[in-house]
């Protein structure tokens, strides 16, 4: 596979392409009242937002809606993916977790319960309650999205925006895991891990955050390893050089479908290259395995090489991922 045939394949990704339509949404929704009596430090571009309730504290809010066809193919599948998904949002914030609120929707009470018992299972495993909600009975479509709540004291929150030219540009795995069934997108690494090893590897991001160790962080998401570093080069106004051949990977798993993955624990950092050794020794005992696969650099493109070949990804002073910013 050569350098032009991968980009071809990440620019026509789906789960890139539909985040374009953030932007439409987004540009109805800024909110500028002064009299609010809250700092809205970060909102739209980061994995959650960021209010700011005191001096010292902040809490984190984010929410995920899932697939309808991931709902009706797996519906405990999904269910459990509600949770993580936001776990993840919340880890990648460098904050904690307390709380998750829901609305479903199900006339067929057989999807309804398998949904509820992933749901219960993604609880369980990662120590998070779901604390309300609200129901739709009558939903002529299946309906599933949940919120979350974190908390993070205000100089250990971790943006998606903080990336500095310079920076070195880490992904960041647990390699160990296997492809979901029938989701060849999906890598599992939580169902048959210990609570105490999943919630550790969540923890660990707070513990990155107060060492105050990185300078930016995302969790690798729908739009895969670097649709991801898109968006987050996107909303802090700099571009990257991305050695593909350096990206941890798990080598069962075809190349172009790994840059497509939704891991189960995976992030991407942006650092000062000196802090590089203490992150990797702090994510390997939570069996997470990182790598210095690039640079962040002035000019506004992702540009990316492959086995000594070079090209263009994304060029974000002509176009946008997610579209998050002005201008």
């Amino acid at each position: 596979m050569n350098i032009k045939d991968i980009i071809l394949e990440l620019r026509d990704f789906e789960g890139a392409k539909r985040k374009n339509e953030i932007r439409d949404v987004v540009k109805d929704l800024k909110f500028s009242d002064n009299d609010y009596p809250y700092e809205l430090i970060s909102t739209f571009g980061d994995d959650a937002a960021v209010i700011g309730i005191d001096n010292e504290n902040v809490i984190l809010l984010a929410a995920d809606g899932i697939w309808e066809k991931l709902i009706i193919s797996d519906p405990w599948w999904a269910g459990y993916c509600s949770v993580l998904v936001n776990a993840n949002d919340i880890a990648a914030m460098g904050g904690k977790s307390i709380g998750m609120t829901n609305v479903i929707g199900f006339k067929d009470k057989k999807i309804e319960k398998k949904i509820l018992c992933g749901i219960k299972d993604g609880i369980d495993k990662f120590g998070i309650p779901m604390v309300g909600g609200h129901t739709h009975p009558d939903s002529s479509i299946p309906i599933l999205s949940v919120s979350i709540t974190g908390i993070c004291k205000k100089d250990s929150v971790i943006f998606s925006n903080g990336a500095k030219v310079g920076d070195k540009v880490v992904f960041a795995y647990d390699l160990d895991g296997r492809i979901y069934k029938n989701f060849s997108l999906n890598w599992d690494t939580t169902t048959m891990k210990s609570k105490k090893l999943v919630r550790e590897q969540l923890d660990v991001l707070n513990k990155i955050g107060e060492m105050k160790l990185v300078n930016s962080c995302k969790d690798i998401s729908n739009p895969g390893a670097l649709g991801t570093l898109g968006m987050l080069l996107e909303v802090s106004n700099v571009g990257a050089k991305v050695c593909i051949d350096k990206i941890p990977k798990n080598e069962d798993i075809p190349l172009i479908q790994w840059l497509k993955m939704y891991p189960g624990c995976g992030f991407v950092f942006t650092l000062p290259e000196e802090n590089f050794k203490e992150l990797k020794e702090i994510l390997e005992d939570v069996n997470i395995s990182s790598k210095i696969c690039g640079e962040i650099i002035n000019d506004k493109k992702l540009v990316v090489s492959y086995k000594g070949q070079k090209g263009i990804l994304y060029d974000f002073n002509n176009e946008y991922i997610c579209g998050c910013i002005d201008g």
